[in-house]
């Protein structure tokens, strides 16, 4: 996983236009002797979710406090491997055995935060209001284990969605991920291969494409465009104060911007914008979908970009979250999947 300087640098900032985000010392917390970092990442995981859920700000910011104090007493990068992926619920984080119907939540950390410090991100708040959520399914209930990724390239570059899914997967009956990014709901159809944005990522790295010249991610094999399973027809039946759309819409090298009307119509197309976009929120649902199909394995996955948030508005995220829990129960319950 990457290091975490850059986003570290902007602590100082972050604690004089944020102080109160986090209290009790916690942007220069003081560690307990003897603690193994797992642990520590393990606590600020569970403790994220029994807060304030309306708000993932303090995860993240916490997160990066305890990584400086971490490294500042000597911890290694292994050490501090553990904690980051313990912290993001992605070490232990496992079903009951009693789980009959098992789903993954995903969202990320804000992003775009050298414009707007105090940026939120709602597909973080999703995750955390899931994480040990339970729907009742006809006489039984589907229980569900949440996570949130990095907003870093390198990390997708080195393989860690499918990492941390391979060890999900033989266990896992549906997989949503999330992500901010629309005026409304997008249901993300055709996820594309390619980056092709100038976004830069959390740590100010680009993803190495352009419109002109769309990037292959290393080593990423597969196809152009791929199709997300998610049962859309009952997830549109979702109202709320956001309109949710069946999104197919594309861009290729060959054609410009389309509307896909099927996977056929466009899988011997270069693609240049999947239906996600060019960035990440593109890239994680290929990347899962593209796992889980290599794998021959039966789960249903796909995308939901939530409306776009510019830094912090609690009532927006309210509303965003609580349409996106509707779709995500939605889909759970829809009989075709």
């Amino acid at each position: 996983m990457s290091e975490s300087y850059v986003e570290e640098s902007r602590l100082t900032l972050a604690e004089a236009s944020l102080g109160p985000l986090l209290s009790g010392g916690a942007w220069h917390p003081t560690l307990p002797s003897g603690v193994k970092p797992r642990q520590i990442g393990d606590d600020l995981w569970s403790s994220a979710f029994d807060k304030d859920q309306l708000d993932d700000r303090p995860l993240y910011w916490q997160r990066l406090a305890l990584s400086r104090s971490l490294r500042e007493l000597g911890a290694g990068s292994s050490d501090l491997l553990e904690f980051e992926l313990a912290s993001r619920g992605m070490l232990g984080n496992q079903f009951s055995a009693g789980a009959t119907y098992r789903v993954l939540v995903t969202g990320f950390d804000p992003f775009h935060l050298d414009d707007h410090i105090e940026q939120g991100n709602p597909s973080g708040v999703v995750a955390l209001q899931h994480q040990h959520k339970q729907i009742a399914l006809g006489a039984e209930r589907a229980e569900i284990r949440s996570m949130i990724f990095p907003v870093r390239y390198k990390d997708f570059d080195d393989f860690l969605v499918e990492r941390v899914l391979e060890t999900f997967t033989d266990r896992v009956d549906m997989v949503i991920t999330v992500s901010m990014g629309r005026t409304g709901f997008d249901l993300e159809r055709f996820p594309g291969r390619r980056r092709s944005v100038s976004t830069p990522d959390n740590v100010r790295q680009a993803g190495g494409g352009s419109a002109e010249k769309p990037f292959i991610p290393p080593h990423l094999k597969g196809p152009e465009f791929i199709e997300f399973s998610l049962p859309v027809a009952e997830m549109k039946k979702c109202t709320g104060d956001f309109p949710v759309n069946d999104n197919r819409l594309v861009t290729t090298l060959e054609q410009g911007e389309i509307e896909a009307i099927s996977l056929a119509a466009i899988e011997s197309k270069t693609a240049v914008l999947g239906s996600g976009g060019g960035y990440l929120s593109n890239e994680i649902a290929y990347r899962v979908i593209r796992h889980i199909r290599e794998k021959d394995r039966l789960i249903c996955a796909g995308h939901i970009h939530t409306p776009r948030m510019q830094g912090y508005d609690r009532g927006l995220v309210q509303k965003i979250s609580k349409q996106c829990a509707g779709l995500i129960e939605s889909a759970i319950q829809a009989p075709t999947c």
